[in-house]
């Protein structure tokens, strides 16, 4: 008389569960990543010693064609004081990091610099290291 139970436990472990949930982190990270670009127009930058250590709120680009970029966005002159009103707003420190190739006329970085005097706000001119 051999009475058997039939709740028997599965010794056996599906890794199927484990494997989606690792495959959509991956994905996740990949496509965050990818959303995460830096400043991607192509200038030749000056060559300096000194670095600073001041993060930027803004960066604002001078290509050797003088076409003028607020972050990765193409403005027009008479639109960057606009926009840097507006994205630097709210900012207890408001810094701009400007990016001008240097082929370009010391004219159009001081007309920058002349905006971001008028709204008191401070600039970091970005260099190559040496």
């Amino acid at each position: 008389m051999a009475i058997s139970s039939r709740n028997k436990v599965s010794v056996q472990f599906s890794m199927s569960g484990m494997t989606d949930i690792v495959f959509l982190l991956l994905i996740f990270f990949m496509l965050t990543s990818t959303l995460i670009a830096p400043n991607a127009i192509k200038l030749l930058l000056p060559k300096s010693s000194n670095q600073t250590q001041a993060t930027p709120n803004v960066t604002v680009s001078i290509t050797k064609n003088i076409d003028y970029y607020v972050g990765t966005k193409k403005v027009s002159f008479s639109q960057i004081e606009p926009m840097l009103q507006k994205e630097l707003k709210y900012r207890v420190e408001p810094t701009i990091s400007l990016h001008a190739d240097k082929s370009v006329d010391v004219e159009y970085v001081v007309k920058v610099m002349n905006i971001a005097k008028r709204n008191k706000y401070k600039v970091i001119l970005a260099t190559a290291p040496e």
